[in-house]
This record gives C-alpha cells, structure tokens and sequence, in this order.
C-alpha cells in the first residue's frame, strides 16, 4: 500500500508541473498577441465587423488613400476627409452650384441657371462659411469660347447673388474664371463647361474626311441673285394661221416635232385658194391671147397695112394682162399657197423656219378659219430668261452687263447678257422685267423652269472668311465647327456676304480661328447625338 500511495503522489506531481508549463505557455503567447494588438491598431476589429477600410476615416491626418480594391466604398464619409483625396465631381454649395474654389478662406459658388428661357451666371460668395457682400465692381466674370476672344462680363446683386448682366448664349461650351477684389488681393476661381463639344480623335477626323483650315480675310465678290423663269424667245416663234379658210384634209406633223422650213404642215381644201387658182390661170389666158394680138398690130404696122394706133392699143391690152397675171400670182403667194397645183383647192401649210411644233390646234376634218392659231413654232435653240427686277435693283440691272443663270433643278448653268429693262414698274408686283438672250444649244433650258440669275456687284475685303460648306445650321442658328485640343466645338456665328465659295463672317469667329472646313455635317451628326442628353 505504501508503495502505491507514494506512485500515485509522484503522478500528482508531475501532473501538476505538466499543468504549470501549459499555464505559463499560453500566458506568454496572450501577452505576445496583445502587444501586436497594440502594434496593429485597436480598430482593426472594428473594421471587420463592419467590412468598411473607413470606419475611422474622420481620424486620419496623413496622405494615406483608404479604399477596398473593388472601389468606392471606402469615399462615404470623403468630406471629413483631410488627406488631399482627389474627388471628380465638383462640389455643391448651399444654392446648388459647383464650389469653384477655396482661396484665403473665400468659397465662390458659381451656378448657370436658365430662368424664363434666358441662361445667366449666379454666383455666391462666402468666407468661413458665413455669406459675404460683394458689390457689382468687385467681382468680374471673364468667358473664353472656342474660336472667339476673351468676354468680360459684369454682373449686378439680385438679393444675396451676383447675377450676370448679360445673357449666356448657348452652346454653353466655354472657360473662364471669377475674378474677386477682395481686401487682401485679387482672387481668381477657374471654372469650365463642355456642353455640345464633340470628342473626335486625330485618327477619327482623319477617317471622316474632316479638313481643318484657319479663318481669315478673302476678297468677297458680291452678286445679286433674282429670281426668273425660262420662256420662249419670242423673236423666233410663230403662231403659224392658215390665211384661207377650209377643211383639213391631213395633219403631216404632230406636237413637239421637230420640223425644218418650208416643210408641210398640213393640207386644207379651200374654196378661196381655189377663186385665187382660177383668176390667175384666166389671167393668163388673157395674156397670151392680148400678146399675140400685139404682135399681130406690131407686124401689121411694119408692112404699113395698120396704123400705129391699131399697134398701141394692143399694146395696151398686154400689158393690163401682164398686171392681171402679176396680181392673180401675189394673192397666192400671200397666203402661201403655190400657182401650181394638181388640185386648185389644195392649200398647203408650211413651217415658215426651222423649229418645235409647241402647240396643234387642228385635226383631220376640221373646219378652220384664215384667223385661227393652228400651230406654234419655237425655234428653241434660244430661249429668253425673263427677270423680275425689284425697283431698288434697277441702277445694278443694266443692258449688256454679263449674268449667270442657275437651276435648282439640276445642276445647269448658262451665261448671258442682259438683253432688254422695261421701262415701266407692274402695279402689282412693284417689279420691272428685264430679259437675258440665253443660248440652248441642247435644249435643256425649257420654257417654264424657274431660275435664279445672278449678277456681278462687284468685289469687297472681308476681315474674316469660311468656306461656305462649313456653315452648317443648329436649332435654327448658323454654326462653325471649332478645332479643340480634344475635337470641334460648335460657335453661332452672324454671318455677312457670301459668293457661293466663302463666307463672311461678321460675329463668333476671331481671325486665325481653326475649323472644320468640309466633312462638318459629319461633326453636326455627332453633335446631334450628344445634345439628346443635354441637360443645365
């Protein structure tokens, strides 16, 4: 028993040594994690209990950028941030503009609000957060747009805000800056706006097809344009009329053919062209018989068997034959019809020259009158270009003066001389008609088109010029597409002269000023694009 008493106390003790050790081991092991604790930060558990890098975000002095690599969650609580964080987006103020800037304790808040449809600047100013008066001449507004030289604007005080004297004009696509005379110096907050810019690379102008030229002085060739309308030249048409009256027996010709002189147009039987055929072949009956009877007298007095009476009278009697014949022969030929013929009624209608049947008012069978337009002749390889001249114009509208003639058409033009400037001023119109003699070799100008003529006013310097293809139109202004560092801005320009090829400029666009001078509608498509998410 002793000896198992004494076995049983050693195993308690080295039981209890076994513990000790333990003990003392995990002892030193908790005092090790407590000071890597301490070393660590106590707020690392906190951390993980929220799964947010910035919990104590509002603790921290130094440049130390806090984040999770997804993002942005780690910017919630950003405004207690004082480590320099860069943020995008442009801070709000009180009045819901973009805070421009802190300057010696001054915040500017800047914002383009469009009241009643009429975009101005309002502007606040604050210092330590409290509202600061600031008169109309301490603060100036200064706008630079792309293409145009820098705009000084005022502003006037509309209750707690300074307000801009002018209207902002859209695009609203400009830099500029605020400028503040405050007591201890001058301030200046920088501010920037890209509505309506469209971003184009090198490589994407390029594959457009978008050229870039400079703005600049150009000789203008002033013209003035009126408007006229093609119509036949009356000196070589005919309203063709039968001279006799009748029955059509045949129609040779039919409308717009062309037909030569002389040639038949149609046939009539007619009872008055018969009369004619008959009084001149009875005149000549006549003549034959008084020239023999003459001849006769004339032998007769020779071999001295008749007196020289005898001889006269039969003279006499000729030569009225002669006039009878003559006369018979001319009714013919007035009415143009021939003294010979198979039949004496056949009258035959001739062009009287060359040219296009234009109008046939006759057909087979019908019954005409001596009076009635049956055909119209238009020699068409010369047209007139009739003009209306305002009576403002008339001391530019001169005869002789050389014009150009345009369709809208197609693509015709035709050059001239002003031919003929009435006199007198329409009680309608308030115009006088003018006329330029147009050559139509090809017949394309025809009767009835409209045209617009054109007439040099002389030539004129232009400070600043653009090529015409590069006004385009927006919302019903005239637009030049300005070369930026990143594409084209849009610019409304007034716009002055203008000779077809280039433009003055008169407003918007500065000399020297980089722009798309062809391939714009292709900037205007991607400018259309943009402005369907325009908002203020």
């Amino acid at each position: 028993m002793k000896l198992n008493q004494n076995t049983a106390e050693g195993v308690r003790a080295s039981l209890g040594k076994k513990q000790m050790i333990a003990i003392a081991v995990v002892l030193a092991l908790g005092a090790v994690g407590t000071v890597s604790i301490l070393r660590l930060g106590g707020s690392a558990p906190a951390a993980e209990e929220k799964g947010d890098g910035h919990g104590e975000a509002k603790g921290h002095g130094d440049d130390e950028h806090h984040g999770e690599a997804k993002g942005e969650k780690g910017h919630k609580d950003a405004d207690s941030h004082a480590d320099g964080e860069h943020h995008e987006e442009a801070k709000k103020g009180a009045n819901g503009g973009d805070i421009l800037g802190v300057q010696r304790g001054f915040s500017v808040e800047m914002l383009l609000a469009e009241e009643g449809g009429a975009p101005r600047i309002k502007v606040w100013v604050t210092n330590a957060g409290k509202p600061v008066k600031i008169t109309a001449d301490q603060m100036a507004i200064l706008l630079e747009r792309p293409g145009q030289d820098p705009e000084k604007i005022s502003v006037t005080v509309q209750g707690g805000a300074l307000v801009s004297a002018k209207t902002i004009e859209e695009p609203h696509l400009f830099k500029g800056a605020v400028s503040l005379q405050a007591a201890e110096g001058p301030l200046s907050f920088p501010f920037e706006k890209d509505e309506g810019a469209v971003t184009m690379t090198a490589e994407q102008i390029k594959t457009a097809g978008v050229s870039i030229e400079s703005s600049g002085p150009a000789q203008i060739r002033t013209a003035l344009q009126l408007p006229g309308e093609i119509a036949f030249n009356e000196d070589k048409t005919a309203h063709v009329v039968p001279r006799v009256g009748g029955v059509v027996e045949s129609v040779a010709v039919s409308l717009g053919q062309q037909v030569t002189k002389g040639q038949v147009l149609a046939v009539i039987s007619s009872a008055s062209v018969s009369d004619q055929r008959s009084e001149l072949q009875a005149a000549q009956k006549r003549l034959q018989l008084t020239r023999a009877t003459y001849e006769r007298e004339k032998q007769l007095f020779e071999q001295r068997i008749s007196p020289q009476q005898d001889v006269q009278q039969a003279e006499q009697a000729m030569r009225e034959s002669e006039i009878a014949v003559a006369n018979a022969r001319q009714k013919l030929n007035a009415i143009g019809a021939s003294p010979d013929s198979s039949s004496l009624n056949r009258f035959e209608l001739r062009a009287p020259f060359s040219g296009v049947i234009v109008e046939k008012h006759i057909a087979l069978g019908e019954q005409v009158r001596e009076d009635v337009n049956v055909f119209t002749i238009s020699d068409l390889r010369s047209v007139w270009a009739q003009i209306n001249v305002p009576a403002s114009s008339l001391p530019q509208v001169r005869i002789g003066e050389n014009v150009t003639i345009r369709t809208t058409a197609f693509e015709q033009t035709a050059i001239g001389k002003v031919a003929y400037v009435g006199a007198l001023i329409g009680e309608q119109t308030r115009t006088a008609q003018a006329r330029v003699v147009v050559d139509n070799p090809k017949t394309a100008w025809r009767p009835g088109l409209f045209v617009n003529v054109e007439l040099s006013a002389g030539e004129t310097q232009a400070p600043v010029t653009v090529t015409s293809d590069a006004i385009q139109t927006m919302e019903g202004k005239s637009i030049v597409f300005v070369r930026t560092a990143s594409g084209f801005a849009p610019v409304p320009v007034e716009l002055g002269r203008s000779d077809g090829k280039r433009t003055e400029v008169k407003s918007g666009l500065k000399a020297g000023a980089q722009y798309a001078s062809s391939g714009a509608f292709v900037i205007k498509s991607e400018a259309g694009k943009a402005s369907a998410s325009h908002a203020h």
